[in-house]
């Protein structure tokens, strides 16, 4: 995650990842929600960065972005398992 510490990232990512179970409508267990919230993050600021040059700042951004990167990978995980 951008600019954010080692524990940060960790307390971000598992916010991160219980948000997009939520939205998704999944069931994880803690470890699988940190897990989705950082390669979430790893996958959203690579997409950002490649659509507009940049990221966007702080906790709250940072959150935004995970958010989206690990609905991304609960959406392309279901598409892999149904098949």
């Amino acid at each position: 995650m951008q600019g954010l510490g080692l524990l940060m990232s960790i307390v971000v990512g598992g916010f991160a990842g219980w948000i997009a179970e939520r939205i998704m409508k999944a069931r994880h267990g803690l470890l699988k929600n940190i897990v989705l919230g950082i390669l979430g993050a790893l996958l959203g600021n690579f997409i950002l960065t490649n659509l507009t040059g940049e990221t966007l700042p702080g906790i709250f951004g940072q959150l935004i972005v995970a958010v989206a990167g690990a609905s991304i990978l609960i959406f392309v995980g279901r598409a892999i398992t149904r098949r």
